[in-house]
Parts: C-alpha cells; structure tokens; sequence
C-alpha cells in the first residue's frame, strides 16, 4: 500500500492507494497554519487514520509547497513559510519512523498524470499548477525530476518571455511577493488573470466570475482572457524550447477553462523555435486529487 499526503496551505490530505492505483482510503484535516510541530502531528494522524482503516501499512509519499535544499537539508521556497528553514523530511522519518519520500506539490502532479493519468505513459511530463499561484513539475519515466538545486520546474519564477508594451507596464506595477518583477506567476496565475482584467475594468472579480462573463460575449472579460491565453502560450513556449515534453498537463482553477485547450496550442506555435508544436495539452484526469495521488506514486511500482 502506498500512502499519499498532499500538505496544503488550508488542508492536508491523505490518500491510501493499492498496487493498481485504486483508493483505498482518502481523508482531509485541516492545515494547523504557522505550528510546525502541530503540521507534523496532523500527518502523524492522517497516517495512522489510513493505516487503521485499510489494516496495512503503507510507504509515505508527501507533496509540499517547497522543496528541501540539497545543500542544508532545509525546507525553502514554501509559501507554507512555518515550513522553511525546517529538516521536515528528517523530522518526519523520526515521527513515523520510517522513510519519508518528499516532492514538490508540481513534482507530485507530473507523476500523478504520468503514471495514470492524462500523460500515462509519457517518456517526459512537465505539468502546470495554475491556481492562486504558479508552479509546475517535471515527471520523468514516471517518476520526479528535483534537481541539482532542488529548483526543477520552477517555471512560474522566470520572467514572462517576449512582453509587449502593456506587459511591461504590467510588470512594473504587480512585483511577485519573490522579491522579482516580472515573473510568470504574476501573470498567468488564476490571481493574475483576476489582476489583469481588474486594471482592465477597475473591477474585482474572481476567475469563474470572469469566466461567466466571457460566455455572455462581454468585451472586456473577452480581452482578458485572451491576453491570458497568449501569455500562457508564450511561457509554454519556453519550456518546449528547452524540455520540448511529450505532454504538457495543466492542473489548477484556471485548468478547468475547456477553451484553454482550443486556443492555446496554436498560439505556442510562432512562439517555438521553428514554428512546430504539436504536444498535447490535457486537462489533469485526477483533478485536485492528483497531488496526493503523486505524492503516493513517490514511490513507484519497483520493475
């Protein structure tokens, strides 16, 4: 039995799947904000709930928003911040007492889809969380790509590529809560689809909101969405230009807008060296449960 946890900024989620992928168990507490020993309490029970449920015992997988440095050890880049600084992988193996296998939350959407999902099977997935923020993970062979650094897949931190003029202006007037300016979460995130149509309109409106709009043919959500397009092919233009995937996979709130999947893949295409671009880009089969899906699948089917 595999034992997933996907550790969220308001919940932490634990999931029990067999050997054929199937649930087992799956069960929600809430996330004990800033209270790091609190944090490992709550998976310490999610564990024990599923392991006294299905009557197994179970390897852990968990899915972070972070990662742990290869250098110190340490959690960083986790927007959980209680987290950062903090041997969580070696305070969680002493807490179960056994191996603890961490991933990225992005890393652990990759390996969801790629093994039974909407890349199953796929030699090199790169999937994207686009949510309140940006993040996106890379999946290969089934199983995730961390990095020399621990950074793989932060794609969301480099700068939006080829900005036009409003772009720029856009840039300048929404730093990333990174320390950066310019960064492709601040653009293309479900909060900066929300932005952009904001500084269009003056209204704050939530993306469904925006969306509802959009089918009743108003301009200006019209506009917005479709600036949102073009940015979120530009960007996926970088990554077939360095990874070129097999599959590209996007998960998150703004993964749920069916025209992303109609429009998209033609707008990559003047932005990709050469001008071909023929990946698929799917919708998550798993939904918001292929993060703790994955986290189970750190640890793989052994061939």
């Amino acid at each position: 039995m595999r034992i997933g946890i996907d550790l969220g900024g308001t919940k932490t989620e634990v999931i029990a799947l067999a050997n054929d992928g199937k649930q087992l168990f799956r069960h929600r507490l809430p996330t004990p904000k800033n209270d790091y020993q609190q944090t490992i309490g709550t998976i310490v029970e999610l564990v024990r709930l599923a392991e006294e449920a299905t009557g197994e015992k179970g390897t852990v997988g968990i899915g972070i928003p972070g990662s742990i440095s290869p250098y110190t050890r340490v959690v960083k880049n986790a927007n959980s911040t209680w987290l950062n600084g903090q041997p969580f992988d070696k305070d969680l193996c002493d807490a179960l007492q056994r191996e603890v296998r961490l991933a990225n939350d992005a890393n652990c959407l990759a390996v969801s889809e790629a093994i039974d999902g909407a890349a199953a099977g796929a030699a090199m997935v790169f999937a994207v969380i686009i949510g309140t923020g940006c993040g996106a993970g890379v999946a290969i062979n089934g199983r995730s790509l961390i990095g020399g650094n621990g950074t793989a897949g932060e794609w969301g931190h480099n700068p939006l590529p080829w900005m036009d003029e409003d772009e720029l202006r856009f840039r300048e007037e929404v730093p990333c809560y990174c320390g950066k300016q310019g960064c492709i979460e601040t653009f293309i995130s479900g909060t900066g689809f929300g932005t952009d149509y904001h500084r269009l309109s003056g209204k704050s409106l939530k993306g469904n909101e925006i969306m509802h709009l959009v089918d009743q043919q108003d301009p200006v959500a019209e506009l917005a969405i479709a600036r949102y397009e073009m940015r979120l092919a530009k960007s996926l233009a970088h990554i077939v230009n360095i990874l070129d995937p097999d599959v590209i996979v996007l998960g998150g709130g703004m993964s749920n807008n069916e025209r992303l999947y109609k429009t998209v893949p033609q707008l990559v295409k003047p932005w990709v060296f050469g001008g071909e671009f023929e990946t698929p880009i799917r919708k998550a089969v798993h939904g918001d449960s292929s993060g703790v899906r994955g986290a189970a699948w750190l640890w793989p089917l052994e061939k």
